[in-house]
């Protein structure tokens, strides 16, 4: 069918048949040329009954069609299927870790940041870093989370609070044009200008069934757009809300646990030995057998349970027996490890970190693969971590202080420090920073801040260590293992300079 459509399509028109009679040359070229755009795009044919669903949908059209179910089948693949759990715990491990820090100018924000980690949750149950996990993971799993904040003033202490929310708490069935140009588009309020301005919220989660009356009004309540963090990562132009990371692999994760189950199924079915023989008698009968409990016959014979490597005496009458083994089926093995692969590939993670499968690993294949998924994430986390979720928060902070305590006029918006990554081949990789920063090509500052730590601190205890060796009469043998080729003048500098 699909070569009958291209060869009608690619036929030559009246005035191709024309030039080519008078110049067979020139025709040929108009045909190769017409072929040539027929096929230029033979994924956009439709000869194949290849049809895209809600072709041409809106980033809000389609996720108001698809995101809850989504959302309901991506939880219960990450709390059901063991290498699901495992991916997730790995990508979180890898973008989050023990947590982003923030690296703060001003000592005395940097020192109320630090007072205020362990009392950030609302509901006292995290610290900071503690929420910045499950915030990060509740977006992985659900497509998006929301932040909201709370201010509970408790003396000198900054009085910011956050409370994480999953997206069900927002009201996605209500809509509606209100005065001024303003609109509300699936539990969100927008201005005339497009500017989100609110967030109609339920004032408990709509699955807990049964528990409204507890002091709950059960319906959605208007909360200011400033103090909440919707926190999802856009894809699409326009699209006001997130899709789960697991969307593309759930339909595989299915597809995989239905065949391994089937396998399993068929097993078992054939762990259960059948024998088949041939019966003795009159008429090539079998004798006959006893009653049944209730009076009914049994319709075969039953040996029992026949166990591995013992000699079973056959019944009277029995011959010539067959048993039945199983067999492998060949090529189970290589399906499962691709479609796993196919999985890890659609999650964005190695497949050795999913499933734990080293066996076709090697120092230059894992080093590989892990540069990049260390890329891929270090991209989410300064497209997507730091703007979307840990500037915010650092600005609700500073307004928080201010509150309680005086703030510079001018604040300087924190660096962040992400997790260091643990490294194959330390030495290796110490000696190119080195080299790097002998080239000139990167500053010792940037080698410290991308193995996870802050360059301030590490400088301040450089030189508490260095000040304690000295005094201790400690620094030359310091200064010969790092290699100094005149030790003695190296510690009379560095001496001279601690007496200035």
């Amino acid at each position: 069918m699909q070569r009958r459509t291209v060869a009608r399509r690619a036929s030559p028109t009246l005035v191709d048949r024309v030039v080519g009679y008078f110049s067979p040359a020139q025709g040929v070229r108009r045909q190769v040329a017409r072929e040539m755009l027929v096929r230029a795009y033979e994924g956009a044919s439709r000869a194949d009954g290849w049809r895209v669903k809600r072709s041409g949908a809106s980033p809000t059209a389609d996720h108001a069609a698809d995101a809850r179910e989504l959302r309901m089948r991506a939880r219960s693949l990450a709390q059901n299927v063991p290498n699901i759990v495992r991916a997730v715990n790995a990508v979180l491990a890898m973008r989050v870790g023990q947590g982003i820090v923030p690296v703060w100018a001003d000592e005395g924000l940097a020192k109320r940041w630090r007072e205020w980690v362990p009392h950030a949750d609302y509901d006292g149950l995290l610290d900071f870093y503690g929420l910045q996990y499950k915030a990060e993971r509740t977006r992985d799993v659900d497509g998006a989370v929301l932040i909201r904040k709370h201010i509970q003033r408790m003396g000198s202490t900054v009085p910011l609070k956050l409370q994480l929310l999953e997206i069900d708490f927002l009201d996605v069935e209500r809509n509606g044009v209100l005065a001024g140009g303003r609109e509300i588009i699936r539990g969100i309020e927008y201005d005339k200008r497009g500017q989100r301005v609110a967030y109609y919220l339920f004032d408990r989660h709509p699955g807990d069934a049964g528990m409204w009356t507890l002091g709950r009004s059960g319906t959605s309540q208007r909360v200011l757009a400033e103090e909440i963090i919707h926190f999802f990562d856009s894809e699409r132009p326009g699209q006001q809300d997130g899709i789960t990371r697991l969307a593309p692999i759930i339909a595989k994760v299915r597809d995989l646990h239905t065949y391994g189950d089937s396998e399993l199924q068929r097993k078992q079915l054939e762990s259960r030995m059948g024998v088949l023989a041939e019966m003795e008698g009159a008429g090539g009968m079998p004798p006959p057998l006893p009653e049944e409990a209730g009076g009914q016959k049994p319709g075969l014979m039953d040996l029992g349970d026949l166990a591995g490597g013992g000699i079973v005496g056959l019944p009277p009458g029995m011959t010539n027996p067959t048993f039945i083994e199983p067999k492998a089926v060949p090529g189970f093995g290589d399906y499962m490890k691709g479609g796993w692969k196919e999985v890890a590939a659609g999650y964005r993670c190695p497949y050795e970190l999913m499933t734990g499968d080293l066996t076709e690993v090697n120092f230059s294949t894992s080093r590989m693969s892990m540069n990049q998924f260390r890329a891929e994430v270090e991209s989410e986390q300064w497209r997507v971590t730091v703007p979307r979720l840990c500037a915010p928060i650092a600005r609700w902070f500073v307004a928080a202080v201010d509150l309680v305590a005086p703030v510079p006029a001018v604040v300087a918006a924190p660096d962040w420090s992400t997790p260091r990554w643990a490294s194959p081949n330390p030495v290796q990789d110490v000696a190119s920073d080195l080299s790097a920063v002998k080239g000139g090509m990167q500053s010792i500052s940037e080698v410290i801040r991308r193995r996870g730590y802050d360059p301030e601190a590490v400088f301040s205890e450089l030189e508490g260590d260095l000040v304690q060796l000295r005094d201790r009469g400690i620094l030359p043998l310091l200064a010969a293992l790092w290699g100094a080729q005149n030790p003695i003048d190296l510690v009379a500098q560095m001496e001279g300079q601690g007496q200035k």
